[in-house]
């Protein structure tokens, strides 16, 4: 009976451990000219995508699978729409553009302009909320720093200097501190939130930091890097990396699904002639498990896959291709 129970455990620990996610295509589906960044709405009704070469963002329908309207924000001749959040508790959306800075605010549902929020920085991109301290900080990839901004007033009360090219966000420790991802600084930075003073720093040379995940318990942190084409797992407590897997080519978006699966989008190999035209081959999406920190499967994906968003209520990956001027969508089993 010992031996048979011994056994059991080995059977279902085994099983356990095999027990992978499967992503089955649904399908690829046209939308306008260099989507940047997907994102499910709160209610998973719909997708938006941010534009980088286009005039503003596109509204598709998970229902209907398909673009069912273009929002022109302010300036939208400008292009340059990179990234958006929804931050459900104030039932709104906001987009960042590059080409002015700003912060354009929507309500949600129903996507009606609010308002205008400058960055006071330039070349803005990534936008983190601050349930605790109401703040929105705001990454500017060309005056190297981060826009601490008032929710309620929509005005800049700090803006803190980063290492070059800062991207990523995450505010950490209910708040009281935020990190940066510096794309060209090559560290991964930690402020104070109330004084902007750094207290921690990674640095690793030529590394080009991009996007930052965090587990459900904010202990680790997995942050994608292009130069090397690694994750990157951190320890939060101790502010260092501790594991790291090598992944495919450039990868980009990350985003935890079921608080073990590191789903990432890997643009795949630069051009020769211009890293902003076609790749010479396709990208992948790239499943990693935290357990291990190993790459369990890897899917072709279209030319240059940049955005990645899940759907938790409905088990669907959303992933962007910049150059295909499309987006695929994904069942997620395990």
């Amino acid at each position: 009976m010992k031996k048979l129970s011994t056994a059991l455990i080995v059977f279902f620990t085994c099983a356990l451990s095999f027990a992978q996610p499967v992503i089955t295509k649904i399908g690829t589906y046209k939308c306008g000219r260099q989507p940047k960044q997907v994102l499910f709405s709160p209610d998973s009704k719909f997708i938006v995508l941010p534009l980088l070469d286009d005039n503003g963002f596109d509204i598709f329908s998970v229902a209907d699978k398909k673009v069912i309207q273009r929002i022109n924000p302010p300036d939208a001749k400008k292009v340059g729409f990179a990234e958006g959040l929804f931050i459900p508790e104030k039932k709104v959306f906001l987009v960042s553009q590059m080409t002015t800075a700003n912060v354009y605010e929507y309500s949600y549902p129903g996507f009606q302009y609010l308002r205008t929020i400058p960055t006071g920085g330039v070349w803005s991109k990534f936008i983190e909320y601050s349930k605790e301290k109401n703040l929105l900080c705001v990454s500017n990839w060309c005056s190297n720093d981060i826009s601490l901004i008032d929710y309620d007033t929509g005005k800049v009360v700090r803006i803190i200097k980063t290492a070059a090219a800062p991207r990523g966000l995450l505010f950490t420790e209910n708040s009281k501190y935020i990190i940066a991802l510096c794309y060209e600084g090559g560290k991964i930075q930690k402020f104070e939130v109330d004084t902007g003073k750094k207290v921690a720093e990674i640095s690793i040379t030529n590394s080009a930091m991009r996007h930052i995940a965090v587990n459900k318990e904010e202990t680790k942190a997995y942050i994608s890097e292009m130069y090397y084409n690694k994750i990157y797992e951190v320890d939060l407590a101790s502010f260092k990396i501790v594991r790291e897997v090598k992944t495919y080519s450039h990868p980009n978006t990350i985003n935890l699904y079921n608080n073990r699966w590191l789903f990432v989008s890997n643009r795949g190999p630069n051009n020769p002639e211009d890293y902003t035209k076609r790749s010479p081959v396709n990208g992948k999406i790239t499943i990693i498990d935290t357990q291990t920190m190993q790459i369990v499967k890897e899917y072709e994906g279209g030319n240059q896959p940049t955005g990645l968003d899940i759907s938790k209520k409905l088990n669907i990956l959303c992933s962007s291709n910049f150059q295909d001027e499309n987006i695929e969508l994904y069942e997620i089993s395990e």
